[in-house]
């Protein structure tokens, strides 16, 4: 289903928008993709101006940077711990930006958009 990037409905006053034209194919946008832990799965998607997204509906591993070492490797993801985007997101092990990870190597929080960039990179949250 399309969702479309036009203003329909009122305005805050109360008043009525009237629309000066019929929708056009450049205002449509599409529905949020939620990235879950699972067996790896990508999509691709073709987006305005010909270009491709990747997408990432499950993720299974992260690449998770050690800020002591500047190295990345390649980890598994174990479960999701906090999730500053939505708390309901944490029951149902949804990723996004900021979320708190649990890897192999310990908590990684998330510094990519999996939903738009088709990877999850993440950095070693450091114990206080």
């Amino acid at each position: 289903m399309t969702k479309w990037h036009i203003d329909k409905g009122k305005k805050v006053t109360g008043g009525k928008i009237i629309s000066h034209r019929k929708k056009r194919k450049f205002q449509r946008g599409s529905l949020p993709l939620l990235t879950k832990i699972g067996k790896e799965k990508k999509t691709k998607e073709r987006v305005r101006g010909g270009m491709t997204k990747i997408k990432l509906p499950q993720a299974e591993f992260a690449n998770v940077i050690d800020p002591k070492t500047n190295k990345a490797k390649k980890v598994k993801i174990l479960d999701v711990l906090r999730n500053e985007a939505n708390p309901q997101y944490v029951r149902r092990r949804i990723i996004t930006k900021g979320t708190i990870i649990k890897t192999e190597l310990g908590e990684a929080k998330v510094l990519s958009r999996p939903s738009q960039h088709g990877v999850v990179n993440a950095l070693i949250v450091e114990e206080k």
